[in-house]
């Protein structure tokens, strides 16, 4: 008779079907007994220097591989980890958390174990806000289908959920033969047909219509839908900040980057324009919107999201959005005739000199030395809206968190992209605040033998801050990146000031393989780049304005 799995062997062989090969974290002694199933099985895991470390990681991984994974211990590397966690379910990333917690003998008569804040409940209560679907893996007769539950909702909804696993009961077996409970949709195939109907009545009678793709058409993996869409109906694509790079951006239907006043002026005039604009996967935020600059009629907008489909005002709950999507590529289209987009003007090609960098020759530059087997991972502010301009080709992934917007995402989210798409090096895009937060996770990046080219983008402080309202609580200390190689050991830093320095370092750093590269690029703390400029005269307005 076949030996039954245990409740950690069983979470480890669920992960591997889903295509977890990595598991990000750090030990603590109410999770070691599942680090060691962990250890024993084909998952690796990558221990990083701090937990909200690892949750980053696992984010960029998910976005990557479809599905990423971190294990904590209980409380103090669970709370440790809520603001990584919260990222990802607001830009609908499946992340899945696995926190060990105390055993439930232990729990008799409840008493103050080290850890605990309140109840032994609290975590859990705190992590349900933060997830689409959460378990206390606390009995072995139901706790195999709560794992196959938990980890369905996570394909399913591209969001995070959250497994508890007290501590003497990872090596529980299964009582009963329990087959996996693999993801399923249950949706009306009436309502669909209903929704398509009307979506391609309006789209074939459009004049001027645009598609507006945004972060579910990554997440659903369905870049290769909206191309063939575009090709086939000659409908011209802009994206959203939060889905930059789901369409290449060499493709002759490509517009830009739609963010209201703080995109271009020719993109907002298209989108905007549109007497048919079909929205795809896209989330209305106030940073994909320009701070609410956007100016869109949805009484002429077609909306498709995994939540619902809006065509005008008609609802449509219900429908299966991958399956709209796919169906929609499929349809008898109206092939409209190629209209004439107005590219970027390209600043003008001077060669390097030996002036001081600005952040707008800095982007410049990079965007010159972009080649397809590299993934830029941006930060937030400055680095964030200076890369809006990138153009990110077809294989090129684009990885930020544009709409929670959590300084410290770079470095370690360059970890999780490096170990889900080996193919892709990493070129991190990160301001001196947001290094000082996570920027040590290059331990984390030596020790798994990786080389991003990170570049740290040395303004002396916040300088989105600055342009909202400023003060001295924007400055922070000055440190020497470019010498933590020789902290670490590893790895090899540059200190740049000059155009010329920045192109030379940029070239030594992309034949330096083996090992991480930093580049320290000393600006003035004022410069920006401008849609910076643009959204932070829009905050200051806000600011300013009573109650």
């Amino acid at each position: 008779m076949p030996v039954l799995p245990t409740i950690g062997a069983y979470l480890i062989r669920r992960l591997q079907d889903y295509g977890v090969r990595h598991v990000f974290g750090i030990p603590g002694d109410y999770v070691l007994g599942f680090y060691d199933q962990l250890q024993a099985s084909p998952i690796h895991v990558v221990g990083t220097t701090k937990e909200d470390g690892a949750g980053f990681a696992a984010d960029a991984y998910a976005r990557i591989n479809g599905m990423g994974a971190v294990c904590v211990t209980y409380c103090v590397g669970g709370l440790s980890i809520a603001n990584a966690v919260a990222g990802a379910y607001a830009e609908k990333s499946p992340v899945v958390v696995i926190s060990g917690s105390p055993g439930m003998r232990e729990r008799v008569d409840d008493p103050l174990l080290h850890h605990k804040v309140r109840s032994f409940s609290t975590q859990k209560e705190i992590f349900e806000k933060i997830t689409v679907a959460s378990a206390v893996l606390d009995d072995p007769e139901t706790a195999f289908r709560r794992i196959d539950e938990c980890l369905a909702a996570c394909w399913r909804h591209k969001r995070p959920v959250y497994l508890e696993l007290p501590r003497d009961l990872v090596d529980a077996q299964m009582r009963f033969p329990h087959a996996p409970l693999e993801a399923s949709e249950h949706f009306d195939a009436r309502i669909l047909r209903e929704a398509l109907h009307e979506a391609i009545a309006r789209l074939n009678r459009a004049k001027r219509p645009v598609i507006l793709a945004d972060v579910e058409m990554h997440r659903f993996g369905l870049a290769d839908e909206l191309r063939r869409l575009t090709e086939r109906t000659n409908i011209p694509v802009a994206v959203t900040i939060l889905g930059k790079s789901v369409m290449s951006e060499l493709h002759p239907n490509y517009l830009g980057i739609y963010g209201g006043a703080m995109g271009r002026a020719e993109v907002r005039a298209e989108v905007e324009g549109s007497d048919c604009l079909l929205m795809l996967g896209t989330v209305l935020t106030d940073v994909n919107l320009g701070i609410f600059t956007a100016d869109l009629d949805h009484g002429r907008a077609i909306e498709a999201t995994s939540e619902l489909i809006s065509i005008s005002r008609h609802r449509y709950a219900d429908v299966d959005f991958v399956q709209f999507v796919r169906s929609l590529t499929r349809a008898r289209l109206r092939r409209h005739p190629a209209r004439r987009l107005v590219p970027p003007c390209p600043p003008p090609d001077e060669p390097a000199g030996d002036q001081a960098i600005s952040v707008t020759r800095l982007f410049h530059f990079i965007n010159q030395r972009l080649s397809d087997n590299m993934a830029v991972v941006c930060d937030v502010g400055l680095c964030l809206f200076g890369a809006i301009d990138l153009v990110i080709h077809r294989k090129t992934e684009f990885i930020a968190p544009a709409y929670y917007t959590s300084m410290g995402f770079a470095v370690p989210a360059s970890i999780g992209v490096a170990l889900a798409n080996p193919k892709l090096r990493p070129v991190v895009l990160v301001g001196d605040g947001a290094f000082q937060m996570t920027g040590m996770e290059l331990s984390t990046i030596v020790a798994q033998g990786l080389d991003p080219i990170v570049i740290v983008l040395n303004n002396h402080g916040y300088t989105t801050e600055r342009f909202i309202k400023d003060g001295s609580y924007n400055d922070i200390l000055n440190w020497r990146y470019d010498r933590i190689p020789e902290i670490l050991g590893h790895g090899w830093g540059r200190q740049v000031c000059s155009e010329r320095e920045f192109v030379d370092a940029w070239d030594i750093a992309c034949a330096y393989r083996g090992r991480f590269s930093l580049i320290s690029v000393e600006l003035d703390p004022f410069d920006h780049c401008p849609a910076l400029g643009r959204l932070g005269e829009r905050m200051a307005r806000n600011l300013a304005q009573p109650g």
